[in-house]
């Protein structure tokens, strides 16, 4: 097979209708959007929700809940993760980075207690769950609060 011979698959490829091109088409005069009304006006149509003046889905349904919109959301690492760095080494935000275990630092970094530490690590980070620095504590490293 060449270039040249190859072939779309029978079905994969259909025409664009054109609309409003002679009543032959099919889609002739009226294009599709029947006789007068709303619809069929240019610029017509109604808005996203709109249920003909009933009251809309959105406004029947009770609100619940509340954002927080101050809400600080930090970036997690677990302890077990913490493992692939060499012993006695001084983990920082920055490193963890690097290291591709956190994307972005967002409002912080907080260090959580799940799994278990193998390796005496300096942890420097914005928070700490109570289990992860008793874990790295144990395991005779440091945690600081930056």
């Amino acid at each position: 097979m060449k270039l040249h011979e190859l072939k779309y698959t029978e079905g994969s490829r259909q025409t664009r209708n054109r609309v409003g091109r002679g009543q032959g088409s099919g889609n002739g005069k009226t294009a599709g959007r029947g006789q007068k009304g709303q619809k069929a006006r240019s610029g017509g149509g109604v808005r996203l929700g709109f249920e003909g003046g009933q009251t809309p889905l959105a406004r029947r349904l009770p609100k619940r809940g509340f954002t927080n919109f101050a809400r600080k959301e930090y970036a997690i690492v677990n302890l077990d993760s913490l493992n692939r760095f060499e012993d006695g080494a001084e983990v920082t935000p920055e490193l963890l980075i690097e290291a591709g275990l956190v994307k972005k630092e967002l409002n912080g970094i907080k260090i959580l207690g799940e799994g278990t530490l193998e390796k005496k690590l300096t942890v420097k980070a914005n928070k700490f769950s109570k289990s992860a620095i008793a874990a790295i504590e144990n395991a005779g490293g440091k945690a600081e609060v930056i």
